[in-house]
């Protein structure tokens, strides 16, 4: 039990939560990180075979965990992290599917991240100057810039300074090799179609250690390690947050009321700076239940666009095979060849699409991929002397109002409003999701590879039924909420009357607490959102506590 104040109270100990904690934590700030979820230990939350893979049957076949087994990581991961549907209820409209993946534990979602950290260019960020449409950032790369440098020292990133325009370098490690096929497939799409492939940035693939059990892409393998490290943090585990409790001019927090999930009962807890890092669903849900349209005493969004303008990036995949090198690394035992963040390739197609007169779409898009990425034994393969491959398209979603998250009139099991999530794709999404499909078919086909399905690729019986229904492989495009890149809803900007948070994320009649997760980006950019989101959540603690470092 928790029985004194704090002078910082941080939502959510993932990405962003965990950053917030060490940027407060080493200025000599005591800080409590309030967390939804159990604190498992390392290896309750990694788990092990063949116990995971009983758990993803389980939930296969009881639909405990809702949609959210359509996700890849879900079968790379423990389901465990994944949390369950009854516990956590949303709602959409039947005819706008959304799939909300939550983690409810320490750590939350940065436990089954894919570990890919990509800035955000110029471009992204005046985006709206070029096209027209929505709102520009208030802040630009050079904002940032510091920010992006000391996370990347501190994660150790790996990664190349490739001089792209649309992709500003960072501060890296060597990175990791590209397979033979890998290089093959750049060589090939550079040469026929003018597309450059560069290694990848980010995590290379987890090694537990005892002296490193958790990911080192996990904030309880990073950031939240090293801010309980400093003596000034503590974590408080399975307390939801339900609502700000402001006071009686309403224009800053004193705290925020919990409720204790094992006890069903309600405490509240005081502090002085209070940053919201609980994922963009999750701090919209705060947030709404703490606004006076649904709370009396609650403080006032002047700018009415609270939970409006949600976005997540579009994506689209395809499995092929291509015929093996003579120096593939399938049973390479080499983890520098294993999937990881860093372990993979990335296709930035902005320069193109820019310069293609004839696309019909605004914003872009880039492709994540890997090619004989996967230890698969030669006798589970259909198609002899070939290797499997894998791209990954994702663009760009412009911010449109009637994309947002609402609080319905149902209560959970904690008598909380459930969000009731209205949000799909529009056209210049279906026109841009095509022409990912169009580019990737070209660099496949320019490669001498054959796009497949996965059950065509791969001898899996028991899965053949299961693969046929999975979104990642269809022809269309997911439901929005598939990519877990969640962002907007509490839009940074300039003025009160236009955005929900003021250019350093503070609500701009409640200056005292933070917006620092995907709620506050005004538009979504097309690359993996979680390094910005950590440099954000940097600048914007450090921008909070600067009277008192004066």
């Amino acid at each position: 039990m928790v029985t004194k104040d704090f002078e910082a109270i941080v939502i959510g100990s993932g990405a962003t939560g965990g950053v917030a904690a060490l940027t407060l934590a080493e200025a000599g700030i005591k800080v409590l990180v309030i967390e939804a979820g159990p604190n498992y230990s390392s290896q309750k939350a990694i788990g092990s075979e063949p116990c995971n893979s009983f758990r993803r049957i389980s939930s296969l076949l009881t639909g405990e965990h809702g949609q959210q087994l359509q996700h890849p990581g879900f079968w790379k991961a423990n389901p465990l992290l994944f949390a369950k549907k009854k516990d956590n209820p949303y709602l959409f409209p039947p005819s706008h599917p959304y799939i909300w993946t939550q983690g409810r534990q320490v750590g939350g979602r940065s436990l089954t991240w894919g570990g890919i950290t990509l800035r955000l260019s110029n471009q992204n960020f005046t985006s709206a100057e070029v096209d027209g449409f929505g709102p520009n950032w208030p802040i630009k790369h050079e904002d940032l810039d510091k920010h992006y440098s000391a996370l990347e020292k501190l994660f150790k990133i790996h990664g190349m300074r490739d001089g792209l325009q649309n992709l500003p370098d960072g501060e890296y490690i060597s990175p990791l090799p590209l397979t033979s096929s890998e290089k093959s497939f750049a060589s090939k799409i550079q040469n026929d179609l003018g597309y450059k492939l560069i290694n990848s940035r980010g995590f290379g693939p987890h090694q537990p250690s005892k002296k490193e059990p958790w990911p080192k892409f996990s904030s309880p393998g990073s950031t939240l390690r090293k801010a309980i490290a400093t003596g000034n943090v503590e974590v408080l585990c399975n307390h939801i947050v339900e609502k700000l409790i402001m006071n009686n001019e309403k224009d800053k927090a004193k705290g925020v009321l919990l409720i204790n999930i094992l006890t069903n009962s309600r405490i509240e807890i005081k502090g002085k700076l209070i940053i919201m890092c609980g994922s963009t669903i999750q701090t919209l849900k705060i947030l709404l239940n703490s606004e006076e349209t649904n709370h009396s005493n609650g403080f006032v969004d002047p700018s009415g666009m609270l939970g409006e303008n949600l976005m997540d990036h579009i994506s689209t995949c395809r499995f092929f095979a291509v015929p093996k090198t003579n120096a593939d690394h399938t049973n390479n035992v080499d983890s520098n060849y294993t999937l990881s963040g860093a372990g993979s390739f990335l296709i930035p197609c902005g320069d193109k699409i820019q310069n293609n007169n004839s696309k019909k779409f605004i914003r872009d898009y880039g492709i994540w991929g890997g090619i004989d990425r996967f230890n698969i034994p030669s006798f589970l393969r259909k198609i002899p002397e070939t290797t499997i491959g894998f791209l990954i398209g994702h663009g760009e979603v412009l911010p449109q109002k009637k994309n947002k998250v609402t609080l319905s009139n149902e209560l959970d099991k904690w008598e909380t409003p459930i969000p009731f999530i209205d949000c799909c794709w529009g056209e210049n999404e279906l026109l841009m999701v095509s022409d990912i499909q169009k580019t990737i078919n070209l660099m496949i086909t320019s490669a001498g590879g054959k796009i497949l399905p996965l059950h065509e690729l791969i001898n899996l019986p028991f899965l053949e039924p299961i693969l046929s229904g999975a979104m990642a492989l269809q022809e269309g495009a997911p439901p929005p909420g598939y990519y877990i890149h969640e962002v907007g809803g509490a839009p940074m900007g300039r003025e009160e009357n236009s955005s929900v948070v003021d250019p350093i994320n503070r609500l701009w009649r409640c200056s005292n607490v933070l917006v620092v997760d995907g709620a506050c980006w005004p538009s979504s950019g097309w690359q993996s959102p979680t390094l910005t989101m950590m440099a954000i959540t940097r600048r914007a603690c450090l921008e909070a506590i600067k009277p008192r470092n004066a």
